[in-house]
């Protein structure tokens, strides 16, 4: 299926909720794994904001791609970004929406033009 790569320079994503391992069946407790390398795969919740919208994502990262020192509400870099969209049938009803997907999330700092503008004002 096709992936779209997602341009995160303009943006400033905070993380709302820390790594936890992503489940493939709710049932058994099945972690995910990655279908090309086997590594267990991670979910973490995030907000992206960018020209003053924003909105609420989940974002599946390979497990080895988590970074140490992340803390909720601070800003992330999600490098190797990408959003596929996807489809299923449920119970007889058809469900579709985006699944996002990067190569790490790592600490990061608030854009710098809103640094650049911060120290100008000082």
């Amino acid at each position: 299926m096709r992936t779209i790569r997602v341009e995160t320079s303009a943006a400033t994503i905070l993380l709302t909720e820390a790594p936890e391992p992503k489940v493939r069946d709710r049932q058994t407790g099945e972690i995910a794994k990655d279908a090309v390398s086997g590594e267990a795969l991670m979910t973490i919740g995030v907000v992206h904001i960018e020209e003053g919208e924003s909105s609420l994502i989940k974002v599946t990262v390979p497990e080895s791609g988590v970074s140490e020192g992340l803390a909720l509400g601070a800003p992330v870099s999600l490098p190797g970004l990408v959003a596929r969209p996807w489809e299923s049938v449920f119970n007889g009803q058809k469900r579709h929406g985006i699944a996002f997907r990067a190569a790490a999330v790592t600490p990061a700092v608030f854009p710098v033009a809103a640094q650049a503008d911060t120290e100008a004002a000082a």
